[in-house]
């Protein structure tokens, strides 16, 4: 069995990590599961929590972007209001 780090403790501590620490950690489940070295029940494990990692920066990015605001300049170059940033 390989030496890499175990999954942290419980599914709860998911949520107190930032989006580059969820980040972070699901590369690196990601890279140890495609190297093919973990024993069966440490990937399935390693899958499970990727997953809730991915859920956790999903959310983030979408709390993260209905927080991003267009400036609307007017004519003289003055900020005159914010307006909600569209994503296409």
């Amino acid at each position: 069995m390989s030496a890499s780090p175990a999954p942290a403790a419980a599914p709860d501590d998911i949520a107190a990590l930032s989006f580059e620490q969820a980040l972070a950690e699901l590369e690196k489940i990601v890279a140890e599961l495609e190297s093919g070295r973990a024993e069966l029940e440490r990937s399935i494990d390693m899958y499970e929590r990727g997953a809730r990692l991915k859920a956790h920066c999903e959310a983030r990015l979408a709390a993260a972007r209905l927080r991003v605001e267009t400036i609307v300049v007017g004519p003289g170059g003055e900020a005159v209001r914010t307006e909600a940033a569209e994503f296409n």
